[in-house]
């Protein structure tokens, strides 16, 4: 996935939230620091995001004005949260962005695809409708010109003079009174069912992080049996700048007790428990499912 487009797609999901919680100004550094840490890791396009994000929330009321006249049909209110700002991300690159940087082409492109990924069976027919409509309205500017080349490669990073983070992730298994095998996943807004996890805060192990974690995240309980593997991945702190991130992953058992997805779990948008023939048909990060794999031949060899 093209820097970019990960990028965007990191505007979408912060703009989700903030439209999801009262579109409050003062949460936005703080959602998108946190989104970028989570899901673009090793992304340095963190200025291109911080812009994009601040200027489509003050710019909301224009961007949403002209979502109306282009598709009246569709109350803004009414239309679902990822396409309303997927929509306003391709507005406000086509209507107020820097075209030697972003065609307007290109800007409705990358809405269209995001569209399709995170929203619905339709959502990438009507973002083409409405950022064609407005497209047009315009005059079609720049139907000509092409997409900047790319950039040249970054200069290599010293891994080892990083500081580093820990956390702490946990496959979470269960048998029903039928002794069937479980497992306690949650799902991101980028459409993928993931482990709960979290940081290790001072003071504590990774054990005792990942205890926490779960509950705080599903409210289920857990026992700590063994170590499963670990992860590690260069990430951007707002403060600290580039870091080492490593994810400790423990197998954990817990009771097979309702799994609730806790209302602040930024990030996150569902949970649920699944059979072993269930997990194999969700989709999942690539580590995520070599963990699985591993949990379910230790439990049923």
């Amino acid at each position: 996935m093209a820097n970019r487009h990960l990028a965007r797609s990191i505007v979408m999901q912060t703009l989700f939230e903030w439209d999801m919680t009262g579109r409050k100004i003062d949460m936005l550094s703080d959602a998108l620091n946190y989104n970028i840490q989570e899901f673009g890791p090793g992304l340095d396009d963190g200025e291109f995001m911080i812009h994009l994000t601040k200027s489509i929330a003050a710019k909301q009321k224009v961007l949403d004005k002209i979502i109306e006249k282009a598709a009246p049909e569709w109350p803004v209110d009414k239309i679902s949260a990822v396409d309303r700002n997927v929509l306003r991300i391709g507005l406000y690159e086509l209507l107020f962005g820097n075209y030697d940087d972003v065609p307007p082409k290109v800007a409705i492109n990358e809405a269209i695809e995001i569209a399709k990924k995170y929203g619905g069976e339709n959502s990438g027919r009507f973002v083409n409708g409405v950022l064609g409509a407005v497209y047009r309205e315009m005059g079609e500017p720049g139907k000509d010109m092409v997409p900047p080349p790319k950039k040249a490669r970054a200069v290599p990073i010293n891994i080892q003079e990083l500081p580093i983070e820990k956390k702490a992730g946990a496959v979470v298994y269960a048998r029903d009174n039928d002794g069937e095998l479980f497992f306690a996943m949650v799902h991101d807004v980028f459409g993928y069912w993931t482990l709960a996890k979290g940081s290790v805060e001072s003071g504590e192990t990774e054990e005792d992080a990942v205890v926490r974690e779960v509950k705080e995240e599903t409210n289920l309980d857990i026992v700590v049996k063994e170590k499963i593997g670990e992860n590690e991945y260069i990430a951007h702190h707002p403060q600290k700048g580039k870091i080492r991130k490593q994810v400790h992953y423990f197998l954990t058992e817990s009771a097979y007790t309702p799994v609730s997805l806790e209302s602040d779990s930024g990030g996150l948008d569902d949970a649920r428990w699944f059979s072993v023939d269930d997990i194999t048909t969700l989709t999942m990060y690539e580590d995520v499912t070599q963990l699985i794999a591993e949990a379910i031949q230790k439990l049923i060899t």
